[in-house]
């Protein structure tokens, strides 16, 4: 997945707080709901010493309802200019907190993070189809109708006669095909233009299938058919949007199964990707990483109990001090960073991908991996022990 809502944060200056809170709503009178909850963790902050107008600022913005009526979690980063990103989770915390301290604590948030994915969902009948966009990285997918494409062809209805009659049904036939057709070539031309990652294609049966059949290659590679969605009355959309959802789902799994099966690939020939601390710390900073890769409790175990040295650019980072003032960095510039922090700094940094694997799924030292988007000579390799580090990255893979 790509962090781009953590982008805000690069460059603002330390303290930050971080208020990872379950906004479930209350489902019985008398529970606690996410105010309350918040109560809670403002008076472990303001023990922490947390300026009262930033509390007041993250209050007010916990009182605004959400929208959302299921369980679901939120996420609140601020500085000392006040709120700089606010965000709703697909899953709760187990239990809400708030973090006060030197950099933004984001490793249990990124872990719950869904993948964004951009969808357009086209339904369709036999005369011309809605298109709606949305992003879902939220677990749900809503959106309104954007746009209404009339095929132009108005004589769409069949006559079950004889004689006569069926030329009709011959020329409602190639109305339902004219008006396909159209619908195809303007979803084409807007897949084209805007990229999504995933396109919905539902409603009519006869029209769904005539669509399909007119679309081009690069839209029918994006392409899932999901029924229960249309475009006349008595669509049942909580329905449907549950079924976009789980669409959505197993779009993700696929993404996920193409990056892992990325790195074992490019790990098979011996370049195109690396594995161990060290050595993703060297092909972060020169700026190759394409998708990170991390073992399931990586971020939030053995990574996070290690550090970096980082300057003040994401890309400036090491594993000892000597090492960053080796790359230029003066020491009044440098930090010293949990290592989960520190990459996924630098993964924002140069809009690379970071995926979630379980532990055992693929070999990978120190719980990270990486897919290169480049390599050359200097590149770090395990298949030639050159570099400084590689004694240390040739032990067990775990």
């Amino acid at each position: 997945m790509h962090l781009h809502w953590v982008k805000p944060l690069l460059g603002r200056r330390a303290p930050f707080v971080t208020v990872h809170l379950d906004a479930s709503p209350a489902e019985v009178a008398g529970e606690s709901g996410p105010v309350d909850r918040w109560r809670s963790v403002r008076r472990d902050l303001e023990r922490d010493g947390v300026p009262a107008a930033l509390l007041e600022e993250i209050a007010q913005r916990v009182s605004q309802p959400d929208g959302r009526r299921d369980s679901h979690g939120r996420v609140l980063v601020a500085d000392a200019d006040g709120v700089v990103v606010d965000r709703v989770l697909r899953a709760a915390p187990t239990a809400s907190r708030g973090v006060y301290g030197p950099v933004p604590a984001l490793s249990p948030v990124v872990r719950a993070t869904e993948e964004q994915v951009c969808v357009l969902v086209v339904a369709v009948d036999r005369t011309g189809a809605d298109l709606r966009w949305g992003d879902a990285d939220d677990g749900e997918y809503r959106g309104p109708v954007t746009e209404t494409i009339d095929g132009g062809h108005d004589d769409v209805h069949k006559v079950r006669e004889s004689g006569i009659e069926r030329r009709n049904q011959t020329r409602a036939e190639d109305s339902w095909q004219r008006n396909a057709e159209a619908v195809a070539a303007v979803v084409d031309r807007r897949v084209r233009d805007k990229h999504p990652d995933l396109v919905v294609l539902t409603g009519d049966v006869r029209a769904v299938s005539l669509v399909r059949e007119a679309l081009g290659q690069h839209v029918r590679e994006l392409l899932v058919e999901v029924s229960g969605g249309g475009r006349g009355e008595g669509i049942h959309e909580e329905v449907f949007a549950v079924r976009v959802a789980q669409a959505v789902v197993d779009y993700r799994a696929r993404r996920r199964a193409g990056h892992v099966e990325r790195y074992r690939e490019a790990r098979g020939r011996g370049e195109g990707a690396v594995t161990g601390l060290d050595d993703v710390v060297e092909v972060l900073r020169r700026g190759q990483v394409d998708e990170l890769l991390v073992t399931a409790d990586g971020l939030e175990g053995g990574l996070a109990e290690r550090t970096l040295w980082v300057g003040p650019d994401p890309l400036q980072l090491a594993t000892s001090r000597s090492e960053l003032a080796a790359i230029g960095v003066v020491d009044g510039d440098v930090r010293e960073l949990p290592a989960d922090v520190a990459l996924v700094r630098a993964v924002v940094g140069q809009d690379a991908g970071l995926t979630f694997v379980e532990d055992g799924a693929v070999e990978v030292v120190d719980g990270v991996g990486a897919v290169l988007r480049w390599a050359d000579g200097s590149t770090p390799s395990e298949s030639v022990p050159t570099q400084s580090a590689d004694r240390r990255r040739l032990r067990s893979v775990v």
